[in-house]
């Protein structure tokens, strides 16, 4: 089945006369059992255990991770109750005191903070990249090295990694890689078809599509996703409710469409920033400038609403959009039906959550300035995204 079809099909029962068409929420919490199939622990879980407590698994969380995992071309699914929570447990899975871990030195916020400021007291190193270079991510990985992980488009500049060349590079060194893919979502890539070894979501931005559910994911192999199940989805205890899986279900199933008007929308929106007097750059994996514009053709088959530029005067003018804007809401996240703006302070994130010196400092103020715009386009018409944005900048 094509993408499209997935995004409705994948995972669900066949039809019976009678049953609802759409996917049933079932919010139980605890579920019959019988002492024959099913253990008091987890670590008696296998794989053809019924459903026994809601921490294990759910009939929603499972249809939800089966559609997951036929979405990315992967094996099986673990869904979390956030972004944050699926990276964390899957690092905290991997790692253990002495590990070494490469990370892109661009990456979301909350990614790059649990790595620099949280990963370390247990003792695990870190060796933050710029992944965009093949040559610094192989220079990086040392023996004890036991994972890579990227971020492609890298939030907020939306930088490019070669998965393919760097799942090489890791495997020859021994090290699994771990592919963010948030922001492509798998109507634009699949890494796991590329040689990742895992894919992360934060299900919140665009599989929801919606702003109403948080939720997380990481796909991979079937062995793989069942360790991580028992280890972090049971033992860390951070679990999707049944509610928030119900709803990002609901947000998959039109994932397809509206990517592909996520991505008209942004190209036109680019369009007119390429053009503006205040408008100093402009990032967009589907422009014809960006650096990486050949990786984008051959790695991504949807370039995504996710677009970024900078300005002269970035502070000053943050306020005048905050006050301005009207369809545009000021606020963070991304990948929701309304089309979102927010500033981020290049002196703030290298301080805060990047922790960049030296050249890798200079070389991040050197594309960026002193501040990034970003934007999530959303879905309504281009025409009225554009007048907004005009007077607001203006």
């Amino acid at each position: 089945m094509k993408p499209a079809t997935l995004a409705v099909h994948a995972g669900a029962a066949a039809a019976v006369p009678g049953e609802p068409v759409l996917s049933p929420l079932v919010p139980a919490t605890s579920f019959h059992a019988h002492p024959d199939a099913i253990g008091f622990s987890a670590n008696d879980l296998t794989s053809a255990a019924p459903h026994f407590y809601a921490r294990w698994s759910n009939p929603t969380a499972e249809l939800l991770e089966a559609r997951l995992a036929a979405l990315d071309g992967g094996e099986a699914a673990l869904s979390f109750a956030s972004g944050m929570a699926a990276v964390s447990g899957l690092f905290l899975h991997l790692l253990q005191s002495g590990d070494h871990l490469v990370l892109s030195e661009v990456c979301y916020a909350g990614v790059a903070e649990l790595a620099h400021d949280i990963l370390p007291r247990y003792g695990i190193a870190v060796t933050a990249i710029d992944s965009s270079d093949l040559a610094a991510v192989a220079a990086a990985i040392r023996p004890e090295t036991r994972l890579v992980h990227i971020e492609t488009p890298a939030n907020p500049i939306l930088r490019l990694a070669d998965i393919a060349a760097i799942a090489e590079i890791a495997h020859a060194r021994g090290a699994a890689l771990s592919v963010d893919s948030t922001m492509a979502t798998p109507v634009a890539t699949r890494p796991l078809d590329l040689g990742a070894d895992f894919v992360v979501h934060s299900l919140t931005k665009y599989a929801c599509g919606h702003g109403d559910a948080l939720g997380g994911a990481v796909i991979g192999r079937a062995a793989a996703i069942a360790d991580l199940r028992k280890f972090a989805g049971i033992h860390f205890g951070a679990t999707i409710s049944p509610f928030a899986a119900w709803l990002i279900l609901r947000g998959l199933e039109t994932l397809p469409a509206r990517m592909a008007l996520h991505q008209a929308n942004a190209a036109a929106v680019v369009a007119f920033l390429n053009t503006h007097p205040r408008v100093a750059r402009v990032w967009w994996p589907g422009s014809a400038d960006h650096p990486q514009a050949e990786l984008a053709r051959r790695q991504m088959r949807n370039f995504s609403g996710m677009v970024a530029f900078s300005a002269a005067a970035g502070a000053a003018l943050s306020r005048q959009i905050a006050d301005r804007v009207k369809l545009f809401s000021y606020a963070v996240s991304l990948g929701k039906t309304r089309s979102l703006i927010f500033y981020i302070p290049t002196d703030d994130l290298l301080r805060s959550s990047f922790h960049l010196e030296g050249a890798a400092a200079q070389a991040y103020r050197a594309a960026t300035g002193n501040g990034t715009f970003r934007l999530s386009i959303g879905l309504e018409d281009p025409e009225d995204l554009i007048a907004d944005l005009a007077q607001a900048l203006a």
